[in-house]
């Protein structure tokens, strides 16, 4: 978004709610007797205990304890499914594929059979009886719906829901919602509203670079759960309190956002390294999600980028 540049998108994401279509999302689903031994033992949340309606948001790691991928996982009466980022769905697909060895677990990836629209805002509830879908429960949760399924879930850190639904109904349900006054929200526009609001995203400011206590996600996390690929990791960085780095979100006092990599410091120190960065039109200053040294990353602690000053939120 260009500083400057307000969109109907980005001013009913803030202020009311918009629709995004975001059918590249992974769906993986995923059946069989040991579909939840396998996926307790695979993600970094409680898995076996979750009912039919519930949901949790969970990591994949690999044995070093660097994260491989994130999901929400919606547990259905017969299958669990799993919603991931577009970049991640083969990845996780063949990660799990790999560990299935004598279990009762069959994958199959159903993205390219069903569409992700997500309606997000704070306001987002409004839109949901203009169609005729359920408002489901807490977040996770999940509502059967006609062909599909209805879960509160979002990507920009304003609440919503995602509508998961065959494709050859997309359309419909899309003339359904903008006719009764909701927008469309552009990729952009949900970038810059989830970057203000500090709401990261596999892909970009989480990778297999950093550890699940760095990304500060600890939601994804279930410290008892007993055992799970990587947690030895977790629990030593737990155990021991000790990570040089968290993810932090920033104002920077420019118009111009910096590119992921660019280093900030606190006096002659490198302070923080940026992950990704827009500007905001809201405050009318740089947003940015950041690394930030441990021993600078307070909020309200200042950094320098350049000749611009930075505040840690």
């Amino acid at each position: 978004m260009n500083p400057g540049t307000i969109t109907d998108g980005y001013t009913a994401l803030r202020g009311h709610a918009a629709w995004l279509d975001l059918s590249g999302r992974g769906k993986i689903r995923v059946t069989g007797e040991d579909r939840a031994r396998l996926l307790h033992a695979m993600t970094s949340n409680q898995v076996e205990t979750l009912q039919p309606g519930e949901g949790c948001y969970a990591f994949f790691l690999n044995a070093q304890g660097r994260i491989l991928g994130d999901v929400n996982v919606l547990c259905f009466e017969d299958h669990f499914l799993l919603d991931t980022e577009p970049e991640t769905r083969t990845k996780i697909n063949e990660h799990l594929d790999r560990y299935i060895i004598v279990d009762d677990v069959t994958l199959e990836d159903q993205t390219e059979q069903f569409a992700t629209l997500s309606i997000e805002g704070p306001h987002a509830g409004a839109a949901l009886p203009q169609i005729g879908a359920p408002e489901p429960g807490p977040a996770y949760s999940s509502i059967p719906w006609e062909s599909g399924a209805i879960a509160r879930l979002d990507t920009t850190g304003r609440g919503g829901f995602f509508l998961i639904i065959p494709r050859d109904e997309k359309q419909a349900v899309i003339t359904q919602l903008e006719a009764a006054g909701f927008p469309h929200a552009t990729g952009d526009d949900a970038r810059t509203v989830r970057i203000e609001c500090g709401r990261p995203r596999y892909g970009e400011e989480i990778t297999e670079r950093y550890l699940v206590q760095e990304t500060g996600q600890l939601q994804a996390v279930h410290f008892t759960k007993g055992c799970y690929l990587g947690q030895e990791i977790v629990e030593r960085v737990r155990s021991r309190a000790q990570i040089h780095r968290v993810l932090r979100r920033l104002e920077i006092e420019t118009d111009s956002p910096p590119a992921p990599g660019t280093k900030l410091k606190s006096g002659d120190a490198d302070a923080a390294e940026i992950a990704s960065a827009v500007f905001s039109p809201a405050i009318g200053k740089t947003v940015a999600l950041a690394y930030v040294r441990t021993p600078f990353s307070e909020p309200g602690s200042s950094l320098t980028l350049e000749n611009a000053s930075a505040r840690v939120i």
